[in-house]
């Protein structure tokens, strides 16, 4: 599956005791997936960040997808996105960055009510991700 996420600016909440806190919510978007499946991201998801002492960001997302045919997708996913300072300040400064420059990857979990797509419920997928000026791209893929 592809996730492509339009993300409003980072709010930086200032230090934490276990280090920086960021928000960035979620403005919309859309995926893909097999066997056709399509849909939009609903707005409002939120991805809590935790900037550790050595630069290293610890995400937390909660987000919504919503396939054509109206079938809700819940999605959780948590992991690391690790650059050099060089390449994290390219990448806070909207620049296009090469995602071989830097690590950006997550565990996901799919949950929904829709019986057509209830398989979601019990797989485990990871992602590799991609950030860009106003968006984030997740090429998710399941563990087999």
């Amino acid at each position: 599956m592809t996730i492509d996420v339009r993300v409003q600016p980072v709010v930086d909440l200032a230090a934490f005791p276990l280090g920086g806190r960021r928000v960035v919510v979620f403005d919309g978007g859309s995926f893909q997936g097999r066997d056709g499946l399509r849909g939009t991201i609903a707005a409002g998801g939120v991805d809590w960040q935790l900037v550790r002492s050595d630069g290293v960001l610890e995400i937390d997302a909660h987000y919504l997808l919503l396939s054509d045919d109206d079938e809700p997708i819940e999605v959780r996913s948590t992991g690391l996105r690790k650059a050099s300072a060089a390449v994290a300040e390219r990448i806070a400064r909207g620049e296009p960055v090469d995602p071989s420059e830097y690590y950006f990857r997550t565990h996901v979990r799919l949950s929904t009510s829709s019986a057509r797509l209830a398989w979601m419920n019990d797989l485990l997928a990871v992602s590799t991700g991609e950030r860009r000026r106003d968006t984030v791209r997740l090429e998710v893929h399941e563990i087999t």
